[in-house]
């Protein structure tokens, strides 16, 4: 059979068309004869490229095919498609890092099988992981400043230093260095007078070395004969005897007992105050007049006789 030209021209046409549509979307990330499924996250920023890979645990498993912002929430809405044998959940994270030190970022997926599965179309949440390069970025500025002003100050330190080291006045640092010489030199007499001092008295200084030994002895054995005195049993008995104390006088200080209605009845004060008013009227009458006494004392019965002064 023989094929025309015509035909074989359209033929070619065809096929070639074919290959540019599919060379186009490979370029753009997209390969035609790869079965996959498109996904999408969200970022505040756009820091990624079309055709930029979508790994999971460092393996390549698909590739972004569209970014685009969305005006209503003021986002960066990603869309990726991986391989459709990878399976997850939609508790997975799409996190966006830095690919290496010369720039570029891609996407990983931070597979969870917890939860409902993912399907195609799902919008899965969204980190950034702070990369080497963003890091020093950010804090390079800050650490430049902080080096310049230890610079500065370390410039600050070697003038005053050398201004120091080169001042010829009595205030200089060679009039310091001859008084701490002096000083030094001093010190080293006191040292040698109180060793010399040491040596002279050594056999004083051992003999009282020896009596805070024999002190220390003493006290020891003193400890010793305390703690076997049972001390423990004794202040128990003067707690006892305090106790018995303290309810004493709590009896009397309510007035219980001959003591208490002693000290807190003002009656009985009063008779005894009376009484003793009595006696002492008694002896006063006895000295001035004891021949009324006489028959009282005596063996024999004496008659009573009036006072004759009355």
């Amino acid at each position: 059979m023989k094929i025309s030209k015509e035909v074989k021209t359209g033929t070619l046409v065809i096929l070639g068309i074919i290959l540019f549509i599919f060379g186009f979307n490979y370029l753009k990330g997209k390969n035609l004869l790869e079965s996959t499924n498109v996904y999408y996250t969200e970022f505040n920023y756009n820091a990624l490229s079309k055709s930029s890979l979508v790994t999971v645990k460092g393996n390549p498993v698909g590739k972004i095919t569209d970014i685009s912002y969305d005006y209503k929430t003021g986002k960066t809405r990603v869309a990726f498609f991986v391989n459709e044998q990878l399976k997850f959940s939609k508790n997975s994270i799409v996190r966006m890092y830095e690919t290496g030190l010369m720039g570029g970022n891609g996407l990983a997926i931070i597979i969870s099988k917890e939860g409902e599965q993912a399907k195609p179309g799902d919008v899965l949440k969204s980190e950034v992981e702070v990369g080497l390069v963003t890091s020093l970025s950010k804090n390079f500025s800050g650490l430049s400043t902080d080096l310049n002003a230890t610079l500065k100050s370390t410039d600050t330190l070697m003038s005053s230093l050398n201004k120091l080291v080169s001042d010829e006045s009595a205030d200089g640092l060679k009039s310091t260095i001859a008084e701490l010489n002096a000083t030094l030199k001093s010190f080293k007499n006191t040292s040698n007078s109180v060793n010399g001092l040491i040596n002279e008295n050594d056999d004083k200084i051992a003999e009282i070395l020896e009596k805070f030994k024999v002190s220390s002895e003493n006290l020891a054995s003193l400890t010793t004969e305390l703690k076997d005195a049972n001390i423990g049993s004794t202040v128990e008995s003067l707690n006892k005897t305090l106790a018995n104390l303290n309810n004493l006088l709590a009896t009397i200080d309510k007035g219980e007992g001959t003591l208490g209605k002693l000290l807190k009845d003002e009656g009985v004060y009063n008779n005894i105050e009376a009484a003793t008013k009595e006696m002492e009227e008694l002896l006063r009458d006895i000295k001035l007049h004891p021949a009324r006494y006489r028959r009282i004392l005596s063996k024999k019965e004496i008659p009573y006789e009036g006072d004759k002064t009355n």
